[in-house]
């Protein structure tokens, strides 16, 4: 069976399981998808995207953060 047939057998769960309301249910399947999808060879670079959008999440939040905002101060 390859890859793509389980992934969508997974997110198919994920489905029946959020329209049956069992939530539990749903994130297991959803998850089993998720690590299956990583597994495959296009999705192999997905953990390092979502280090990059963290990374340039972080450093613009950064300075909102600390309550500077860049301008320089008077004086």
């Amino acid at each position: 069976m390859s890859v793509g047939l389980l992934i969508l057998f997974a997110i198919l769960g994920a489905f029946i399981c959020a329209k049956t309301r069992s939530a539990a249910g749903a994130v297991v399947f959803s998850l089993v998808a998720l690590v299956l999808f990583i597994g495959t060879p296009v999705g192999q670079g997905l953990p390092a995207a979502i280090g990059g959008l963290m990374s340039a999440v972080d450093q613009a939040a950064t300075p909102a953060l600390l309550g500077d905002s860049g301008a320089p101060r008077g004086g």
